[in-house]
């Protein structure tokens, strides 16, 4: 017996049959392709394309006439990028213009409105304050208001007889020419006490087809007129933001911190702020990308004038397409001005990211122990 039960072959363990099907969820791929086909397709039309267009049209010298996709439209290549940085000419210096007015634009411009947006969004937010609905929406009213219309009021405001030169003189102080004086507000402090000449060394060269005294000029009494508009617009919105993430803070870590003798400095900075952050990131996001790409308010109020002090790289692009119909630099300016905002807000996400814990490189993977 022992020993036909050592020669009786061993048996193997029966599988199941293969489903040929792969039951109801054997297509689920398929259909998810299907339900996402028409936003793909709407986004590729309008969105992807006319980026590739606008990419091919600014490595060719097309004047507007016709197709740009024709035999006919000299190729040029990288040329009306080289213009823009590196060869000496009028299209260096306005672009270099623009993006000088621009930078201080962006250094006065988001930081104002993130505080005063945050400082309103804490007002509002206030347990004790009576009639939140009445604040929160005159708050955020100019935020819905037409830019336009409100660019031609505050054009009025800022006039050389407008109410903010006749505030101004009220105080005894005489108002500038708003939209007429170049200088910029470092120069004018600078003439205030007695310099009205710019050092030799600071004339005699500078990057990038400027002066350094062009570059220390600081911006224009009308790009700050320019400024207070849109600090004013854009802080409602960003409010609101501010607003949904406060109301989302637990009262118990306020009230706990209070209880172990935290000041309301303290609280604000070491309980709310940091709840708050991601909010923040992106209040300072959409603000940085919204400061770049400013447009409306100059064309309206300005068109780039006094002496191009308030030329932007957004209204450059518009100027040099749609008026000096030169399409390829048009749309070259604004594909760097889209460079730039990628970098700098790549740059913030780096700057606002956890330090808690430590970066791990790309190559670490984490490994399975075996026998799991």
């Amino acid at each position: 017996m022992a020993t036909e039960a050592l020669r009786a072959p061993a048996t193997t363990p029966v599988r199941p049959p293969r489903r040929r099907g792969g039951g109801i969820r054997s297509n689920e791929h398929v259909a998810g392709w299907l339900f996402v086909a028409p936003v793909l397709v709407i986004l590729g039309l309008f969105l992807l394309l006319p980026i590739l267009m606008a990419l091919w049209v600014s490595l060719t010298d097309w004047n507007g006439q016709g197709s740009p996709f024709t035999g006919q439209v000299p190729f040029v290549g990288g040329d009306n990028y080289t213009r823009l940085f590196a060869e000496d000419g009028l299209a260096r210096r306005d672009f270099m213009t623009s993006i000088r007015n621009n930078l201080y634009y962006v250094a006065l411009v988001v930081p104002a409105q993130t505080v005063l947006a945050l400082g309103l969004a804490l007002v509002v937010n206030n347990r004790m304050l009576k009639g939140k609905g009445f604040f929160r929406t005159a708050f955020y009213f100019p935020s819905v208001t037409s830019s336009v219309a409100i660019s031609v009021v505050f054009l009025f405001m800022f006039a050389n007889s407008g109410a903010v030169n006749a505030l101004l003189g009220f105080f005894g102080i005489e108002g500038p020419q708003w939209f007429a004086d170049s200088r910029g507000v470092l120069h004018l402090l600078l003439g205030a006490v007695g310099v009205d000449t710019p050092p030799a060394a600071l004339t005699a060269g500078g990057p990038l087809g400027l002066t350094w005294w062009d570059w220390l000029a600081g911006p224009s009494v009308a790009m700050m007129s320019i400024i207070c508009l849109v600090v004013w617009t854009t802080s409602g919105t960003f409010m609101l933001m501010f607003l949904a993430a406060l109301q989302n803070v637990p009262v118990v870590l306020d009230e706990a911190s209070t209880l172990d003798g935290a000041t309301r400095w303290q609280r604000f900075r070491h309980v709310t702020l940091p709840l708050i952050k991601p909010t923040m990131f992106l209040v300072l996001t959409l603000g940085l990308i919204g400061s770049w790409q400013v447009f409306d308010q100059v064309y309206v109020m300005s068109q780039g004038d006094p002496a191009k002090t308030t030329l932007t790289p957004a209204y450059l692009s518009y100027r040099t397409a749609f008026r000096d119909f030169d399409y390829g630099s048009g749309a070259a300016i604004s594909f760097v001005l889209f460079l730039i905002i990628i970098l700098l807000t790549v740059f913030q996400r780096r700057v606002m990211a956890d330090r808690d814990e430590p970066r791990r490189p790309r190559w670490w993977r984490r490994r399975v122990p075996e026998g799991s």
